[in-house]
């Protein structure tokens, strides 16, 4: 059997230690049997001796990067021989390049974790934004803790969410305690048959579009945005699509859902137009995942806006 391995990473002080001590080690999918931690960077908690000999851990440093070879995780999985792993990493390292190391053969990437503080997040946002972003891209779950009301959460959720959809990104306030995500966090209104998308918050629907579409569900969508398609769509399938920046200006993009018409669309690429349409999730074919699709109801021409970038974050 595969050796599951879980990576913690963070900038120092983040909380790493702190999310496999208390969150990580007591879920009741971790094996019984030696857990092999491979400490990359020490902060203010540590690692006891007492809750070493309890949760049967064996840890070992790595000062530097270049420790992280295939030969000598082999030789540690030898020594060792856990029945997991877990890798807390140094925020300032690369992940990309972690996971450009080879593994022993017995072990199997299990989750990414990303811890983040939120009292420094906007400082780490402002200075290293694209060491910060490549970390929790590459995240299945992010944790942002120590939540004040000066964090912005439906930016930041949007801004990792806008490029890996599979991630989850939870915030806990002050007190440690989950803060739940609300509609009222979104500039425009849900509760009625018809939302109008303005047009800087077309980032926004893009991404809470996909994350709950039980808000809009055969609800009529109305934006403005660019025509898109490609010889591989079907005739009657375009998709409305706008720029987004999601964490540099190398990121830009254009985003978008396909929409589906009863007619041959012979709109140009790049056409500005304001459409209405009709919400559906709906299953893509692979591997039983959904996916927003929309039906086009009407389609005008229209000036472009003021921001061809959407901006998020």
């Amino acid at each position: 059997m595969k050796k599951p391995v879980f990576v913690c990473t963070g900038f120092l002080d983040s909380g790493k230690t702190t999310l496999i001590r208390e969150t990580l080690m007591e879920q009741e999918w971790m094996e019984k049997g030696r857990t092999l931690l491979i400490l990359c960077e020490e902060g203010e908690v540590s690692y006891p001796e007492a809750y070493k000999k309890e949760k049967e851990i064996t840890l070992v440093r790595v000062r530097d990067f270049s420790e992280l070879t295939p030969e000598m995780l082999k030789k540690w999985d030898r020594k060792q021989e856990p029945v997991q792993v877990i890798l807390e990493f140094n925020g300032m390292w690369s992940l990309k390049n972690l996971t450009a190391v080879p593994f022993p053969e017995n072990w199997e990437l299990q989750g990414v974790y990303s811890t983040v503080n939120g009292q420094t997040l906007q400082l780490y946002l402002d200075n290293m934004r694209n060491l910060l972003m490549e970390q929790l891209l590459l995240s299945d779950l992010v944790v942002v803790n120590r939540c004040g009301k000066e964090v912005n959460r439906s930016g930041f959720r949007r801004a990792v969410r806008i490029q890996n959809p599979a991630t989850q990104v939870i915030f806990e306030d002050l007190d440690g305690k989950i803060i739940q995500e609300t509609k009222e966090d979104l500039p425009y209104r849900t509760d009625g048959s018809r939302i109008v998308v303005e047009d800087d918050d077309f980032g926004i629907w893009y991404a809470d579009a996909y994350d709950h579409p039980e808000r809009y569900q055969d609800k009529e969508i109305e934006f403005t945005a660019q025509s898109f398609r490609t010889e591989r769509m079907a005739e009657g399938i375009f998709a409305p699509v706008r720029k987004i920046m999601t964490c540099c200006a190398a990121d830009v993009r254009f985003y978008g859902y396909p929409c589906r018409y009863d007619r041959k669309v012979s709109i140009k690429n790049g056409k500005w137009v304001r459409v209405r349409v009709r919400y559906d999730f709906q299953p893509t074919g692979e591997g039983g995942q959904y996916q927003p699709i929309l039906h086009l109801l009407q389609i005008k021409p229209a000036r472009k806006p003021e921001q061809e970038v959407v901006y998020l974050g």
